[in-house]
């Protein structure tokens, strides 16, 4: 803000042309244009620090309410009641289904992912302050998602899942002297986190953007169409922004889903890999 046309504010200004046209540059030793480290915090980055705050006190709050409140006591109601059951359902039908004996060191991960997904993906429908930004639509939040279940998976592989990809069963001229099928096998442990990334990435943004911009296509079409076409705009548009709070909850279960039958394959046994 303490930049203006052709001022310079502790060697910094704003470039007139050239490879950093309208950028905030300074002069190196050799008094060429570079851009400084820029590490300030973005709408995302704020999108992040705010959803993950929430995510944190709401968890909290539930613990809290477990503490001072007994099992005799019965279920809980309300908010903390929902939070059970998802719990629940995520545990035992998402995570015990998909790994089996030892999901248990798995789900405290799972479980964060699929709650930081949900909450971030309810919090960027939010048209206003402090919600509104898009931070699971940010391929880099995707990316590090992806590869943490990337670790999970490959790390704590059993040997049958390592053997399962290097010396399948198979013929044996698909293996050697060209190993074609381990080839094939070692490149899908990489496509598997892609998967992740893309469903998780990919919205119903598009679509949205799709009908609004009906409104501005049919505007020299004449007034009686264009008012009709935005009013189907405008009522898709809305129906379109309710399905995402599914859909919303339906990225979150299929990331976990996904993770977790990974996670489960990599823990195969020699016995179930036969």
């Amino acid at each position: 803000s303490r930049l203006e046309e052709g001022e310079t504010y502790e060697g910094l200004y704003i470039a007139n042309g050239g490879t950093y046209d309208g950028k905030i540059v300074e002069r190196n030793a050799a008094g060429e244009e570079v851009r400084p480290l820029d590490i300030s915090i973005t709408k995302n980055v704020l999108g992040l620090f705010i959803n993950s705050t929430v995510l944190v006190v709401i968890l909290l709050s539930c613990a809290r309410w477990y503490k001072k409140h007994p099992v005799e006591d019965g279920a809980p109601r309300g908010g903390v009641g929902m939070i059970e059951s998802l719990v629940v359902m995520i545990n035992k039908d998402v995570i015990k289904g998909c790994i089996g004996e030892d999901y248990k060191r798995y789900a405290p991960y799972l479980l964060t992912a699929f709650f930081f997904v949900l909450v971030n993906n309810l919090m960027g429908l939010i048209p206003i302050f402090p919600g509104g930004a898009n931070v699971t639509g940010n391929i880099a939040i995707t990316l590090v998602l992806a590869t943490i279940t990337f670790l999970f998976t490959n790390l704590f592989g059993t040997k049958a899942y390592w053997k399962d990809i290097f010396w399948p069963e198979v013929p044996t001229w698909l293996k050697v002297p060209i190993p074609m099928m381990p080839l094939i096998e070692f490149f899908g442990i990489f496509t598997k986190p892609l998967a992740l990334i893309i469903r998780l990435f990919a919205n119903m943004m598009a679509a949205i953007l799709s009908l609004i911009a009906i409104i501005f296509i049919t505007v020299k079409v004449g007034p009686v169409i264009n008012g009709s076409m935005t009013f189907v705009a405008v009522v898709f548009g809305i129906f379109m922004d309710a399905l995402e709070l599914l859909v919303a909850f339906i990225q979150a279960y299929v990331f976990t889903m996904l993770s977790a039958v990974f996670i489960g394959l990599s823990r195969v046994k020699g016995h179930e890999a036969k």
